[in-house]
């Protein structure tokens, strides 16, 4: 038996915590599904068999999976063993730095061969008996809902360079089934998804038609159709469209961090899988929303306010919305005991929670009172295992056409991500909620949070960013943000981490909230009047404040980093920019500052556009810009053609019609960026040519 002082389990725990996040960041905020990374010492070996190495170890397969696939992307220089040097990257990926001494004191407390350096079994078998700890107990809590892990969203160069991704057959069907069905009558789409079968799902994504199309069906009109190339593609065709598909992506939340258009051109299953995922959800996830479903407000518990409602998250609010029918579900109480379910991984296993949901959400005409399915759903969960009760299940779930995601072995095993899929499809086809007056106001979700909700969640922050000013007080996100701007510019050791204990937990995040003032004014943001209360607090205007200063110093680093200038550009030498690229292009548009009503037809956007990459803009279809119908048009046209030339731009076409001068300088920014960069790339070319 392994003995163990009281510093010991404090470092092993850390370790166990360290291994979650990295399969947290892997998995959950990449949106990447690992099912094993094979490098040169695993090209031979497969999950099963690192699984096999810990049989001895009391894990269930879902934990050994985990450690299974940290331990691989640890294993930097693939010889099969995790070594001292490998455990320091860890902590530096994870924004944890610790001293030598520290990071000694793990590898003795977790080396129980004494040979310097540690074999999955060892990581296992600290992780079974940590794992039985209080306190790891709750770490394991917090990250599994995802609450404040600290990472900036992207895996290490040691990890993605020379690694070879499988990938998971089960979420490869289930996306390939939803992508053929909510295809099927596009006029351009439906012969590409006759058929499809999942060993051609990454060929059809390669010209990226499919994908903007998908973008679409999850936010509609995010792109405008008239920019997608449909016919005689060719490879510079498709670079257009990936183009547009990634920034597009990442406009609506998408995290496209170690994703590019090649990636896709290649067809890379585990890349394109994590891309749909997050697509995916983000339209799954659209109507789970109390502003966009009033609904929901039944399932507000007493004691409770709407703001309390909205605070959740929507994986949160399904699991609400599960229990809400089970509570008023005869068997389920009966048979479950009134258990409530709180994950979509061990506690459906069985599908009992499942067939008593189906039967309460079954549709019900409102004149008669009865069941509209002759013969109506029922509770019935007599099986001989789980397997044949998961397939009797789906079998209903089919009669309601929301056979969707899972299979009968993704029940039995757990899959999270594929059974949330399948809860959230329940919801928004069969909410089944009765209507409930609100007395409160509902304030809704303004243009600019919406903007700046979905830049965020580009970035890879985590927790994922649903309500802009409760998702935000504990400073965590912001802290991620200044990290992306430097990655020198916080101290992680001043961090407090989750998880925020009843007692003294708020001060710790207030304690974090200052710091994000404070490294602000080290950058010398304009923060009068703002302190770290009024983040903590959910201040909207103040919080506002802040990150839209961290939104514009973000787009000008961009912009700095590409022309290799000492400081940021000025707006005003990105309007003098502007107007001597129009000027030298023979256009007659200018602007004389971002708020200039010119910018309201969008013509001075699409003309710069043109400079960029002549011949790509069609002018035939660009109207004057006199009604407010014919502005949004152009509008639209501008903001997916300037996706397509490779520019990263945020802005809603409404942005333009106002027009907003805070995203019209991103937007020309941005664009100025592009032109800058495709100059560097083209001065080599032109060299070799030579």
């Amino acid at each position: 038996m392994l003995e163990v002082n009281n510093l010991d389990l404090t470092a092993a725990i850390s370790v166990v915590s360290l291994v979650f996040q990295l399969h947290e960041l892997i998995v959950n905020v990449l949106g990447i599904p690992v099912i094993r990374i094979q490098k040169k010492f695993y090209k031979m070996t497969t999950e099963s068999e690192l699984i096999q190495q810990m049989a001895d170890v009391k894990l269930n397969d879902e934990e050994k999976e985990t450690v299974a696939n940290a331990f691989v992307a640890v294993d930097s220089n693939n010889n099969g063993f995790i070594e001292q040097d490998e455990l320091v990257e860890l902590f530096r990926m994870c924004q944890n730095p610790l001293p030598a001494y520290k990071i000694r004191m793990m590898m003795q407390e977790m080396d129980i061969n004494k040979d310097n350096r540690l074999s999955i079994t060892e990581v296992a078998k600290l992780y079974e008996k940590h794992t039985e700890n209080e306190m790891a107990k709750t770490f394991k809590k917090a990250v599994k809902t995802q609450q404040g892990i600290v990472a900036h969203g992207g895996m290490s160069q040691s990890s993605a360079e020379g690694t070879q991704h499988s990938y998971s057959e089960e979420e490869c069907l289930a996306f390939t089934n939803w992508i053929a069905r909510n295809l099927a009558k596009d006029a351009d789409c439906k012969d590409k998804v006759k058929d499809l079968k999942p060993e051609s799902l990454f060929n059809i994504m390669e010209d990226g038609v499919v994908l903007c199309k998908m973008i679409n069906l999850s936010q509609p009109e995010t792109i405008d159709e008239r920019t997608i190339n449909k016919t005689k593609l060719n490879v510079y065709k498709v670079q257009e469209n990936l183009n547009l598909a990634l920034n597009s992506s990442s406009a609506i939340g998408c995290s496209i961090v170690n994703i590019g258009a090649q990636d896709i051109s290649e067809g890379k299953p585990h890349l394109i899988l994590g891309l749909l995922w997050q697509i995916i959800r983000i339209g799954l996830f659209a109507k789970i929303d109390l502003m966009k479903n009033a609904e929901i407000a039944a399932l507000l518990e007493e004691g409770e306010t709407l703001e309390d409602l909205m605070n959740l998250s929507p994986e949160e609010l399904l699991l609400r919305w599960m229990n809400y029918h089970l509570a008023n579900s005869p068997t389920y109480q009966s048979q479950a005991g009134g258990k409530k379910i709180t994950n979509f991984s061990g506690d459906i296993k069985d599908s009992v929670a499942y067939v008593c949901l189906l039967e309460q959400i079954q549709p019900v005409d409102e004149e008669t009172k009865q069941y509209e399915l002759t013969p109506p759903i029922t509770a019935d969960t007599t099986a001989p295992d789980n397997l044949a009760r998961a397939e009797k299940m789906l079998k209903s779930a089919d009669r309601l056409g929301c056979r969707e995601f899972v299979t009968p072995k993704d029940v039995v095993k757990g899959n999270a991500k594929l059974n949330m899929a399948f809860v959230a499809n329940l919801f928004n086809t069969h909410p089944a909620l009765k209507k409930v007056e609100i007395d409160e106001a509902l304030i809704e979700e303004t243009r600019e949070v919406k903007t700046f909700r979905n830049w965020m969640n580009s970035l890879g922050v985590s927790p994922r960013v649903y309500n802009f000013n409760n998702d935000l007080k504990d400073g965590l996100v912001l802290l991620q943000l200044y990290g992306h701007l430097d990655d020198q510019v916080v101290n992680w050791n001043k961090v407090n981490k989750p998880p925020f204990t009843m007692m003294g937990g708020n001060m710790k995040k207030l304690e974090n909230c200052n710091y994000t003032v404070d490294i602000g004014k080290k950058l010398k943001f304009s923060l009068v009047g703002i302190d770290g209360s009024n983040i903590n607090q959910g201040d909207n205007t103040l919080t506002l404040g802040l990150v839209w200063q961290l939104m514009r110093y973000y787009t000008l680093k961009i912009l700095q980093d590409i022309s290799e200038q000492d400081t940021p550009a000025k707006d005003k030498e990105i309007i003098a920019w502007t107007n001597e690229k129009l000027t030298a292009n023979g256009k007659e548009t200018r602007i004389s500052s971002f708020k200039d009503p010119s910018v309201t037809t969008s013509h001075v956007v699409i003309d710069l556009i043109d400079c960029i990459a002549p011949g790509k803009v069609n002018y035939d279809i660009i109207n004057p810009g006199n009604s407010e119908e014919e502005k949004i048009s152009n509008a639209k046209y501008a903001i997916s053609m300037a996706r397509k030339i490779g520019s990263k731009i945020y802005a809603l076409p409404e942005d333009l019609v106002e027009p907003n001068p805070k995203m019209v300088m991103t937007v020309f920014a941005c664009l100025m960026a592009t032109a800058m960069d495709n100059a560097k790339n083209e001065a080599p070319a032109e060299e070799e040519a030579q």
